[in-house]
Formats: C-alpha cells, sequence, structure tokens
C-alpha cells in the first residue's frame, strides 16, 4: 500500500491517543521507517501489521480499529488531499455511492501503480443500496464500513451499513446493504 495509508494510521492513532502511543504500536508492529513518504509503496505486511499492533496496544479489536480508520480516511484524509475528487462524486450520500465505481479511476491518475479495489452498485430504492466490494487485499471488510459511516458523516446524512455476505474465493468480495435515511 502506499506510504498514505500507513500516514493515516499514524494520524489516527496520535489525533485520538497521542505520539507515545504511536511509537509503541510502531515498535510493536515491527516497523522501523520513522515516516512513510505519500507516493512510496510498502508491503501490504506493514499496515496490517500496525493494524494488528494498534489493536493490541489500545485494546480494542481489530474490527474498531478498522472501522475508525476508514472513517478517519474519509473525514481527515480523503478529504484533505482528494476534496475535489471526492465533491465531483455527487452532492449526496446516494449519489456519491451511485458514482463510486469511478472513483478509483480518477485517484490511479495520481497512484499510477495503484491496485485499487472495485466497486459496483445495485440501487434498489430511494435510499436503499447493494454496495459490491471487490479487492485483492483481504480483511478490510470493516475498513470498508467505516468508509461508508465516514462519508455519511461527511455528508451529515444518516445510515445503517449490514454485511450481507462475505467471500474469497481468489478474489475478496464483500457485499452491504446500505439504508441512508
Amino acid at each position: 500500500m502506499y506510504g498514505v495509508v500507513n500516514q493515516a494510521i499514524q494520524g489516527l492513532v496520535e489525533e485520538n491517543f497521542g505520539t507515545k502511543k504511536w511509537l509503541e504500536i510502531r515498535e510493536r508492529a515491527n516497523v522501523s521507517y520513522e515516516y512513510f513518504l505519500n507516493n512510496e509503496a510498502y508491503d501490504d505486511d506493514i499496515t496490517y501489521d500496525l493494524v494488528g499492533a494498534a489493536a493490541e496496544i489500545l485494546g480494542l479489536p481489530a474490527e474498531e480499529v478498522l472501522i475508525a480508520f476508514g472513517k478517519h480516511w474519509i473525514l481527515k484524509v480523503g478529504y484533505a488531499r482528494y476534496g475535489d475528487l471526492m465533491k465531483a462524486g455527487g452532492s449526496n450520500l446516494e449519489d456519491f455511492f451511485l458514482n463510486l465505481p469511478n472513483f478509483h479511476g480518477r485517484i490511479m491518475l495520481i497512484y499510477p501503480n495503484l491496485s485499487p479495489p472495485e466497486f459496483k452498485v445495485e440501487k434498489l430504492g430511494d435510499g436503499h443500496i447493494i454496495l459490491h466490494y471487490y479487492s485483492s487485499r483481504d480483511g478490510l471488510t470493516h475498513f470498508v464500513e467505516g468508509l461508508c459511516l465516514g462519508l455519511a458523516e461527511m455528508f451529515n446524512e444518516e445510515i445503517k451499513v449490514e454485511l450481507l455476505s462475505s467471500t474469497n474465493d481468489n478474489i475478496w468480495h464483500d457485499q452491504f446493504e446500505l439504508t441512508i435515511s
């Protein structure tokens, strides 16, 4: 994953728990990097190790860390770094989700070696969506849940996120039911 992802984990921890906790997490994860470069690609294991160490040091389930990270990614990182792209996604939460399949295509212009997830969206009715998440990376289901919650907060709307299924047949596929009110 790109360094911006690991920077975001660091930002989440430092903002909510302080620099001392971040240093403990980095040490527990056995990560020797003192800082991460935005556009530099790092081994995915570093990110997974940081999340695991954060869960352990903070005494939280990994699922909660990933949800918090997803929300943080949208509210602090995504909007700050990619605000214009995010604004182009729609003026409300439902429109943003409907336009989500195109989002990573635009991001790949910034990060050409990105191995992004794929999203497919089924609109079932007003405020009712089935979101399909496909990725070569496993274990990010709760991160995606956090992204959805962060987007709802960004648009100042309410959302219910329910995981319908999660499978891994050579590619990870999560299916979420989203109810926007």
